[in-house]
């Protein structure tokens, strides 16, 4: 407990007919029992300690003549079991913490000797709230009514709405009617300076909508071309928050640990803040999508392009595509340029994980602050001979890149499970042509605590921007040399590759950015450090959530 000076309130209260003291400060709220009860004989003098900036709202009583302290509808008649008069009582509601990273809204009401005093805690209390900086007042929320389950719309109405209403937190609602609503309208209509954040109820389409929206809006403000590929671009001052109501909720899972609608909820009225690196995707100078968890060509591009055509299968279509793809075992050749990340902290391979206040993003941060000029991407740099860029050629299984680790609960530990959500970089992930047995081996890596890195056909490399060409796409100059040195056995098979009715292997993918499937095979891929925020502190490590000096809520 805090030296008695630096308290704000402290008085003798009761909680269910047990005396407490109860304390105030600045930073915590706290409770200890005063005296022993025949049950509680075997037991230490039990108490309890709630962080101000995680207690959600305090409701005291109304008088019963209904004639004073009306205050915006959060003050609420409620008598206590003993039929004593309400007035002297007031509520304190605050986060708790449960397994698997879910939060929940606990309540504690004390009862106090006189009206007086309990005035003066609620009061003194909701000052405290007040000076929390951070916390959003009005935020905007869009609905997808159509998204996972179709219970966007239910899950927002009877488990979202009642929390911001009880932290005060108004709301604009907007349940959209077709695709890319909530873009469309947050890029021209959106009166973005009357809100504190924005809020979206939906699956991870969904969240690709809002930060499209968002971001692009941003850009045209800031004067900023969104099509060139070497514009820094310019970060998003609100907030985006997440209440998962979709199929995978991959997003809401690498952020917060779980896809509880309750928990992001929470998150939400705390102001929780998470930044998240944003990678842009151009094709020829022309901006195709912006990606924040994983960009897939191959194996994962397939899965989407053949789970589109059997939508109406539901979730069990990805089941059914990605088994046939894998029986199918495309490979595709061409050529990936990366930019490695420059003195950046940590690697693709490490056992730690990005969590809540990492070090690693924060130092990354600090390294790239510190440095006046960031990187130029002209013509000059560009070339593989100033020793920046790398280039690697072959035939390919799959090529991934990972702004996070891209965890679900299909794969709890992701496709890269060290990567970090705020350090400035991407996982490049390049699975070679190999046997199917292999190739299953590096996918059955993704459920297990095996390294899925340490197969000899699987590299990665930590990079800031990197680029794929097809060979398609190549230049004549550029085949005519690499059949040069093939056998006749490859120019043949090259021939029988130009020849559709033979049914050989395809000559290129697609992309699958973000569970939207990019028709674009040679893209350029840029990383933009920290770009959004979100509601939310990343996934806290397991001892927060069991601490066993404190009781159960009250």
């Amino acid at each position: 407990m805090e030296r008695p000076s630096r308290l704000l309130l402290v008085s003798q209260l009761c909680i269910r007919n047990t005396a407490y003291d109860v304390s105030l400060s600045r930073s915590l709220l706290t409770w200890k029992r005063l005296t022993s009860s025949p049950m509680y004989r075997f037991r230490p003098n039990m108490g309890h300690s709630v962080p101000l900036s995680e207690i959600i709202s305090v409701r005291g009583e109304e008088e019963e003549g209904g004639t004073k302290h009306k205050d915006d509808s959060s003050w609420k008649k409620i008598k206590d079991r003993g039929g004593q008069d309400s007035r002297q009582a007031f509520t304190v509601s605050y986060v708790e913490r449960c397994r698997q990273h879910r939060w929940r809204c606990a309540e504690v009401t004390f009862t106090c000797p006189d009206t007086e005093l309990c005035w003066n805690w609620v009061r003194s209390i909701r000052e405290q709230l007040a000076s929390i900086s951070g916390r959003p007042r009005s935020l905007l929320v869009y609905i997808n009514p159509y998204g996972g389950k179709r219970q966007g719309k239910h899950i927002y109405e009877h488990k979202v709405a009642p929390l911001f209403a009880q932290a005060g937190i108004s709301t604009q609602v907007i349940v959209t009617e077709y695709a890319n609503h909530a873009r469309d309208h947050l890029r021209t209509d959106a009166e973005l300076s009357n809100f504190d954040g924005v809020v979206c109820v939906g699956g991870d389409g969904m969240f690709s909508e809002i930060i499209h929206g968002l971001i692009w809006r941003t850009q045209i403000d800031s004067g900023i071309d969104p099509n060139c590929p070497d514009e820094a671009l310019s970060p998003c001052s609100l907030r985006i928050g997440i209440i998962p109501a979709g199929s995978t909720d991959c997003i809401c899972f690498a952020t917060v640990g779980t896809n509880d609608p309750i928990t992001s909820a929470l998150h939400i009225i705390l102001g929780d803040s998470q930044p998240l690196d944003v990678s842009s995707v151009h094709h020829n100078n022309v901006f195709l999508r912006y990606s924040v968890s994983l960009l897939g060509y191959g194996f994962y591009g397939d899965v989407l392009s053949d789970s589109e055509r059997k939508r109406w299968m539901g979730l069990a279509r990805y089941d059914i595509s990605g088994a046939k793809m894998f029986l199918t075992h495309h490979y595709y050749e061409g050529t990936v340029s990366y930019l490695p990340a420059r003195g950046a902290v940590g690697t693709p391979r490490d056992s730690s994980r990005c969590r809540s206040g990492c070090a690693v993003c924060q130092h990354n941060e600090e390294i790239r602050s510190d440095r006046a000029v960031k990187y130029e991407m002209d013509e000059a740099s560009d070339c593989e001979n100033d020793g920046e860029w790398r280039t690697v050629r072959g035939k390919f299984l799959a090529i991934n890149a990972a702004c996070m680790s891209c965890a679900c609960p299909r794969s709890p530990k992701g496709l890269s499970p060290a990567a970090h959500l705020a350090d400035g970089t991407t996982d490049l992930i390049l699975v070679r042509k190999c046997s199917r047995f292999n190739f299953l081996r590096h996918l059955l890596r993704h459920t297990n605590k095996d390294d899925q890195f340490d197969l000899a056909f699987v590299e990665v490399h930590r990079v800031v921007r990197f680029r794929f060409t097809p060979r398609h796409c190549q230049s004549d100059s550029d085949l005519e040399l690499e059949l040069l040195g093939n056998s006749k056995r490859q120019i043949f098979s090259q021939i029988c590759r130009d020849h559709p009715a033979c049914g050989c292997a395809r000559t290129y993918s697609s992309w699958n950015c973000d569970g939207e499937i990019l028709t674009h095979a040679a893209i350029d891929v840029r990383v933009h450090c920290r770009l959004i925020k979100l509601f939310a502190r990343g996934i806290e490590e397991p001892q927060v959530f069991e601490d066993l000096h404190n009781p159960c809520a009250i």
